[in-house]
């Protein structure tokens, strides 16, 4: 299982690379990969080697701090420069200054080379009124035209007034990304709209073959969690398995509740983005023949998110939609499951004896669903429904976790703007690190995020913030995630008896 977990963690983790700094750094990519898996692969050698022998703390800890700053030197060497890359040099009279937070993930999203002419210049100009953004100087890229100046009024009427304006001159030809810098001072960019170039001839195949698509992985994964669920959790052997295919059923109640539980939270995210107008896939599934079934569900976003307003939404509108249907799920199937003495080995994966005081939130779910019964030295023979509701509430905090791509970054970023949102995420990458330290069962965990980009796509509308409703909504989900992550407390588990 190790093993399998380190393969795993190196091809996200190779491809993570490759999609995200390979445009940028000449550096081989096969370098970088090295640099960040080296803790993984120290880690991994260890306990294949020693077995759960005590690892000297400066042999985590020392990896883990060297490697992302080696990471990042390699990185900075190898930057490309206009004059590496074959590029033409910046044309501004303002060139010293850099957008540090520059439109990247858009631009590369987009290939297509920037043209204006001069007349254009006029026109584009004049798309800025003063009294709404002072308009200073232009900064022409090969791929996006930066426009500083001063913010004159309100951050939402500024981007919909130079938008409406540079939609009326130019059509849908530019996409306008409205951020901010690391000096806090907004900018606009305009990037040329891949949709203009597309050949619409091949729209009615693109719609046809992801819906087929989808429901086939649905089908398959059905299979698979099944066949995981009836083998892995109901306890079948292969031989009864093979000499009556009937006994699969056994593995349903796991399959259909897993699969209910990661296809809300997809679906979630889906109809929120429809209703923002975000083009994006169908909800599909991943589906794996071993382990829990499937490796979750994912949708890729085809267009921009046009604010940070709909980039909450529909980052949190997933883990609300898994929490409605995970937590009804794993108190029914807790409250069907068997109560039975501790293991002494007794830990996160350990689903015949699960000892829940990990988790605050599970051990109040378990408490509630088994009553008294549930005491000191005893641990939890889970139900399969109940293993499928802990998947689903370990997905959800997975998924809060403050950091890059996941939906908790996404939340901390529109709540914050994009700046303090990476922040947050280094925070949170050490603060896990030491609940490692604490519970050794996140160290994977640990290091799978030191391996995750700490930057999100910015929204178009990167500036404007979020009204107050949303911010204390994204609140209490970072507190659900930390009930989630931390154990109970000494005073609650007096007051459950459980000590």
């Amino acid at each position: 299982m190790m093993l399998f977990l380190l393969i795993i963690l190196g091809i996200i983790t190779y491809f993570t690379l490759q999609r995200s700094v390979s445009s940028m750094t000449r550096t081989p990519i096969w370098i970088l990969w090295l640099v960040m898996m080296t803790p993984a692969l120290i880690w991994t050698t260890k306990v294949l080697i020693y077995g759960q022998k005590q690892l000297p703390s400066a042999l985590i800890i020392i990896p883990f701090l060297f490697c992302p700053y080696l990471y990042w030197l390699l990185v900075q060497s190898g930057r490309q420069t206009p004059s590496q890359s074959g590029q033409p040099k910046i044309e501004s009279s303002n060139s010293q200054t850099q957008p540090e937070i520059s439109p990247t993930q858009i631009i590369q999203k987009t290939p297509l080379k920037l043209t204006i002419d001069k007349t254009e210049e006029v026109r584009l100009r004049n798309c800025f009124p003063w009294t709404v953004y002072y308009l200073r100087n232009l900064e022409y890229r090969p791929q996006a035209v930066i426009c500083r100046g001063q913010l004159r009024s309100n951050s939402e009427d500024a981007y919909k007034t130079v938008r409406k304006n540079i939609e009326g001159k130019f059509g849908d030809r530019f996409l306008v990304v409205f951020q901010n810098s690391f000096q806090g001072k907004p900018f606009f960019a305009l990037v040329p709209n891949p949709r203009c170039h597309k050949d619409t001839t091949q729209q009615p195949q693109e719609k046809n073959k992801p819906v087929m698509l989808a429901l086939g992985l649905l089908l398959i994964t059905l299979f698979t969690t099944t066949l995981v669920g009836a083998r892995e959790i109901v306890g079948l052997s292969e031989d009864a398995i093979q000499s009556d295919p009937n006994l699969l059923i056994q593995g349903l109640p796991y399959a259909v509740a897993l699969i209910l539980i990661l296809g809300c939270h997809e679906i979630g995210h889906y109809v929120t983005a429809q209703l923002y107008k975000i083009r994006t896939t169908l909800p599909c599934f991943i589906p794996l023949p071993f382990f829990l079934g499937t490796f979750g569900a994912f949708i890729r976003m085809q267009s921009p998110v046009p604010n940070r307003k709909s980039l909450f939404d529909v980052s949190i509108a997933g883990p609300l939609a898994g929490l409605v249907v995970t937590v009804p799920l794993l108190i029914w199937g807790l409250s069907h499951s068997n109560i039975v003495p501790l293991a002494d080995d007794s830990g996160i994966l350990s689903i015949n004896s699960l000892n829940p005081t990990f988790s605050f939130l599970l051990t109040i779910l378990s408490k509630l669903a088994l009553g008294t019964e549930f005491t000191y030295n005893k641990g939890i023979d889970l139900h399969p429904v109940a293993v499928a509701g802990y998947v689903g509430l370990v997905v959800t905090a997975y998924n809060l976790i403050p950091i890059g791509q996941l939906d908790g970054g996404h939340m901390v970023h529109a709540m914050f703007g994009q700046r303090t949102g990476m922040l947050i995420g280094q925070i949170s990458r050490f603060l896990l690190l030491l609940l490692a330290f604490i519970n050794k069962e996140f160290l994977f965990l640990a290091i799978f995020l030191f391996l995750m980009p700490l930057a999100d796509e910015p929204a178009l509308n990167d500036v404007s913030e979020l009204d107050n409703k949303r911010d204390f909504l994204g609140l209490l989900m970072l507190g659900l995630l930390v009930i989630i992550l931390l154990p109970a407390p000494k005073i609650v588990m007096e007051w459950f008896n459980y000590i």
